[in-house]
């Protein structure tokens, strides 16, 4: 089963996308947009940014896990992955966006 992006609104009603794996599994979040158009824009950014290897940045959290964020050649982040217990979950979440993103379909979830 192939990735998918899903724009939807959060509470304080900003659009957002997030990357899910084909298995369903939340793999990449983005930032909140206040325009739906801006979002699309964002998720235009993982697919073109996700095929560079150098737009994932490897992180450790204060409180020892890992995590990546994505970023656009402006340096700007355009979306954060979840928490891994280990670097090695952390490296196949970022496989797993190189993987999905390039193809993923969009669902759009504000769409009544």
């Amino acid at each position: 089963m192939a990735g998918k992006f899903e724009i939807s609104r959060r509470s304080n009603g900003e659009f957002q996308f997030n990357l899910k794996a084909g298995n369903g599994q939340v793999i990449l979040t983005s930032e909140g947009y206040s325009a739906r158009s801006s979002c699309e824009n964002g998720i235009e950014s993982v697919r073109r940014n996700s095929a560079d290897d150098a737009r994932f940045q490897r992180k450790t959290s204060s409180n020892g896990k890992h995590y990546f964020t994505l970023t656009a050649t402006n340096g700007q982040v355009i979306g954060s992955s979840e928490m891994y217990a280990d670097a090695s979950g952390r490296d196949n979440g970022i496989r797993s966006v190189q993987d999905n993103a390039p193809a993923a379909a969009i669902t759009d979830l504000t769409a009544a």
